[in-house]
């Protein structure tokens, strides 16, 4: 069903070919299934082309573990004599938040105080019990979670990361705001 011209983007943001992609096909290695649940599919047809969207639920078995992920994708038919050919396909994994570990007390004192990048922006971190909160130029506060020490995250931000700095010491100096792995915003603590 591929046109031999397909564009074919992959959720790691590669384009690959109708060659690539027949290339790939075959049998998993020994000890790894891949077992995928489509959901949400839609067709909209514009005369000769139609858009299909849709949802992949992914459960992978790899040597006695399990992991899931989600992706999400859209494809473009054009009809041809032959019938239906696929002319473009689109699919991004859909981010998940981490799993989140419980740190000690003390080491979330450690986190609270205030942040600042620059004169316009404060970031105060504060705890309440044993949860922080994370509030923006004096903001709603919302609930800031650890991926493990000195990495923390906002639950429904999956991409985004706050690095916590520390100086030769191991006193907090300040945090590094990263998406998608890039560094974004870089605040230093002030009290």
């Amino acid at each position: 069903y591929l046109d031999d011209r397909v564009t074919f983007m992959i959720e790691n943001g590669s384009v690959v070919t109708k060659q690539d992609i027949l290339a790939s096909a075959g049998p998993s290695p020994k000890g790894i299934s891949n077992h995928l649940v489509q959901a949400d599919f839609h067709v909209q047809v514009y005369g000769p082309v139609a858009v299909t969207s849709f949802t992949d639920q992914s459960t992978v078995h790899a040597y006695g573990q399990v992991s899931h992920a989600t992706y999400r994708s859209t494809e473009v038919w054009q009809k041809e004599a032959s019938g239906w050919r696929m002319i473009s396909s689109q699919t991004t994994a859909v981010p998940q938040d981490p799993s989140a570990v419980a740190l000690p007390i003390k080491m979330l004192d450690e986190y609270a105080g205030i942040y600042r990048a620059g004169a316009d922006i404060t970031f105060v971190v504060a705890r309440h019990g044993d949860e922080l909160t994370g509030a923006v130029n004096g903001g709603k506060p919302y609930a800031i979670k650890a991926e493990l020490k000195d990495v923390l995250f906002t639950p429904g931000q999956p991409r985004l990361r706050r690095i916590v700095q520390r100086d030769a010491a191991g006193k907090v100096t300040g945090i590094i705001t990263r998406r998608d792995g890039l560094d974004a915003l870089v605040l230093k603590r002030t009290s």
